[in-house]
């Protein structure tokens, strides 16, 4: 029988018998939160306490939102262009509040539709690439042999030959200055590191139980694909994706700036700053307005990549 303390409960016993089974405590309110949430919840809470990375995030919410609405708010077009206030400084006549370029155009309008370019650019390229690069990845991974050795060894091909060369290629074979085509030449260029990064996650997950027991159902490898690897790369997948999309506005200003990007009367961030370089000596506002857009959003779209890299880093939790 049993010894209960004078007072104590049943379920309070100070002795137990021998070969019972050894009493259970039923997890607290802490235990159970902490089993109740899931990997993206607790992602989610460490990234909200890395403040460099929720202020990155919302800087970049308002440029795009300013880029977007901005516009509106002025009475000139990004490309109407006003006879009688050419390279006019900020501040200048006529609703001008940044100024004007050296062909009258209003520098804020034109800025903020360049903004506008270079995001559309940057993150529809990126997800060019990461269409492109997870599939490659996540299939020469899971197949395996010599189909990997021929996938990979294509990649490596590619890795030879200079981005800037394909990209004028495909820009030569298609309509130049197309923003379409830019959107696709410089996704198709920048997929070749993800689909590394993505075969090397995939190498290292499908041995395990859950892939086995799949196979062992009768799945197809198109399902295991979609179903069951690529959302287990999903978390390096958003982080360099992240950081693929400041490389991707970078590459794209500097196409411009080449004048092998957008051409006029469009106008990107590059194109901006390859004309306000032109014009630096007598109207430096034309280079440090748009240069000053391009600083804020690579800085800010870093600092969001390394905060979701450290967030959802699974050896930090």
């Amino acid at each position: 029988m049993t010894e209960l303390a004078p007072g104590a409960a049943p379920s309070q016993a100070l002795t137990t018998p021998p070969g019972a089974a050894t009493p259970q405590v039923a997890p607290g309110p802490a235990a159970a939160t902490v089993a109740s949430r899931g990997f993206w919840a607790d992602a989610w809470r460490r990234l909200k306490r890395n403040k460099a990375a929720m202020m990155a995030a919302t800087v970049i919410v308002l440029v795009t939102l300013v880029a977007f609405v901005g516009p509106a708010l002025s009475p000139h077009a990004f490309d109407a262009i006003d006879w009688e206030n050419m390279a006019v400084p900020p501040g200048g006549p006529n609703d001008h509040w940044l100024g004007t370029d050296r062909l009258g155009r209003d520098l804020y309008v034109r800025t903020l539709h360049g903004v506008q370019i270079s995001l559309q650019i940057g993150l529809l390229a990126t997800l060019v690439s990461l269409c492109i690069g997870v599939t490659w990845g996540a299939t020469a991974g899971y197949l395996g042999g010599r189909i990997d050795e021929l996938m990979m060894r294509f990649v490596d091909v590619l890795y030879a030959l200079p981005y800037i060369f394909i990209v004028i290629i495909l820009s030569t074979l298609f309509e130049r200055g197309n923003i379409y085509v830019l959107f696709v030449a410089i996704g198709a260029v920048g997929w070749l590191t993800m689909a590394r990064i993505v075969r090397g996650q995939t190498l290292s997950i499908k041995r395990k139980e859950f892939i086995e027991a799949a196979l062992a159902s009768g799945v197809s490898t198109p399902s295991i694909l979609a179903r069951h690897i690529v959302p287990n790369v999903i978390g390096p997948v958003i982080i360099y994706a992240t950081l693929t999309i400041p490389q991707m506005i970078l590459f794209e200003s500097f196409l411009s700036f080449l004048g092998l990007g957008v051409q006029e009367p469009q106008a990107s961030l590059g194109s901006l700053i390859n004309e306000g370089a032109q014009e630096m000596e007598s109207a430096v506002w034309m280079l440090l307005v748009p240069a000053s857009f391009l600083v804020t959003l690579l800085t800010c779209f870093n600092f969001l990549g390394d905060g979701l890299r450290d967030a959802l880093d699974p050896r930090d939790r």
